[in-house]
């Protein structure tokens, strides 16, 4: 005799685990759909701006000093320093002349580095942007020459932040 075909039941472990592929083939699709779209991709951090920092370096013996950034990045557009109220421009370049700094500082008779507190006030452009710094300086100068017929004249010693 044949006997009746049996009817097989599903246990609730294998819906379970069809219910589970499911779900991870739906995750796995929005995932792929996220990672197509046509933007591309950025792997590199962006470059955080730097603070302005400024060098100054003398030359001609003393009577010129020029103030350039530390970071080779910043391009100077305009310099100008505050020095006991008095507005000295050195322009791009920093290009600051002993004449200049003599104007505004008092005559001295010993021939000691003398220091005065220095505001500089820089735009700048870095990473194509336009930027403002404002810092405190030191500069350092000397008195020379003198005698019966020769004048005093100013010579710069060293620009440092303050």
């Amino acid at each position: 005799m044949t006997e009746p075909p049996r009817k097989r039941n599903i246990p609730y472990g294998e819906l379970i685990a069809f219910a589970a592929l499911i779900v991870s083939a739906i995750g796995v699709w929005i995932a792929w759909k996220a990672t197509t779209k046509d933007e591309p991709t950025r792997v590199v951090e962006q470059r955080q701006p730097i603070a302005l920092t400024l060098r100054g370096t003398v030359e001609d013996d003393g009577k010129r000093l020029v103030i350039a950034p530390v970071e080779p990045g910043h391009a100077l557009q305009s310099l100008t320093l505050t020095i006991t109220g008095s507005r000295i421009e050195a322009g791009s370049d920093g290009i600051v002349r002993s004449g200049d700094i003599e104007s505004v500082v008092e005559r001295e008779e010993d021939k000691e580095p003398h220091r005065v507190a220095v505001r500089v006030d820089a735009r700048y452009v870095e990473m194509g942007k336009d930027r403002r710094a404002t810092g405190n300086y030191v500069l350092r100068y000397r008195w020379e020459g003198g005698g019966l017929l020769g004048g005093r004249s100013l010579r710069l010693v060293s620009f440092a932040r303050g």
